[in-house]
């Protein structure tokens, strides 16, 4: 469809109407009347070729979900604050280079998704929606900070503000305190705040393809912590307080500029794969032998010298660990 009657008499008397799809279509409008449907909790318009906010939205006061993904939008009205309902609202795959402050009143909102528009900062009022606490997605933008604000959604499961421009983290990071999976891949930090070690139901890291140098000493703080992806950063040194990632089962350090690795990395018992691949180093940690269940150890392109094959190397063959050298 490439329009909607500017009547729409027998949709306006569907007084009851909870939701709403007119997605993959050619739309660029929608008619008055629409707002009308003061029941409407679902609004989905994805794929169409809305170039300016429907109006006809702003109305719908009730709605709980909506949803503009992959249209032409290059601005969002001020009135979005309006719709108080809301909890769900996607922006994403438009145009947007900026998001009004009154994003700040949708206290009920708990999804958010502005990927792959073209925003330069994140608003501060967003650190107002406290109930913010499931997803939160920012990728694929031209975001250069973080503000502080933002560290005040202490409920925030999911947080994703890859591909971006950030070069630094606010110092409060850790007062994300529920955050569970954290993406930040294809940055360009060069450090971590200390107060990340205060993430403790942390389970997911990955903070691939940036800058990154080191980790502070506090990362150990991140008990629950299961996968943490460090590849294609600038990674010297890794801190002895490594050993306190208890449950990590994951730890991806390829393409960095490791010289060597703790012996502390032996207290790793959950750990079942270890990427060392295209590093500087030159020995390992024979307390290696001593992780359990590592099933893949990973040590190619690195100056080792592995001729012959040191004992701990064979005993994790032995035991089934694919040995990559």
């Amino acid at each position: 469809m490439r329009s909607l009657p500017e009547a729409l008499p027998e949709i306006a008397r569907l007084e009851d109407l909870a939701a709403l799809d007119l997605s993959f279509n050619l739309l660029d409008d929608l008619p008055a009347d629409l707002g009308r449907l003061h029941r409407l909790t679902e609004l989905r318009l994805d794929s169409n070729q809305f170039s300016r906010f429907p109006d006809a939205v702003l109305g719908l006061t009730g709605l709980q979900v909506l949803s503009l993904y992959r249209n032409g939008l290059s601005n969002v009205p001020s009135g979005l604050g309006g719709l108080r309902e809301i909890r769900v609202l996607n922006l994403a795959g438009n145009r947007l280079s900026s998001v009004p402050a009154e994003i700040g009143a949708l206290s009920r909102l708990h999804t958010l998704d502005l990927g792959h528009n073209e925003l330069t900062d994140i608003p501060p009022s967003l650190g107002d929606v406290t109930g913010l606490s499931r997803y939160l997605y920012l990728s694929d933008n031209k975001i250069t900070s973080v503000p502080d604000s933002l560290c005040r959604l202490g409920h925030l499961r999911y947080l994703n503000i890859t591909d971006n421009r950030l070069t630094a983290l606010p110092e409060r990071f850790g007062d994300l305190a529920s955050l569970r999976e954290l993406r930040l891949y294809h940055n360009r930090l060069t450090g971590l705040p200390r107060s990340i070690g205060a993430l403790r139901e942390l389970r997911e890291a990955h903070l691939m393809g940036n800058r990154l140098t080191g980790l502070p000493e506090e990362i150990g703080g991140l008990a629950d912590l299961r996968e943490l992806r460090l590849m294609d950063n600038r990674v010297t040194a890794l801190p002895d307080t490594i050993g306190g990632l208890v449950r990590l089962t994951r730890l991806d350090l390829r393409n960095n500029e490791l010289r060597a690795v703790p012996d502390a990395i032996g207290r790793l018992d959950r750990l079942t794969h270890l990427d060392l691949r295209n590093n500087r180093l030159h020995e390992l940690p024979p307390t290696l032998a001593a992780l359990p269940r590592l099933e893949k150890l990973d040590l190619r392109w690195n100056p080792l010298a592995l001729d012959p094959l040191p004992a701990w190397v064979s005993s994790l063959e032995q035991r089934g660990c694919v040995v990559l050298t």
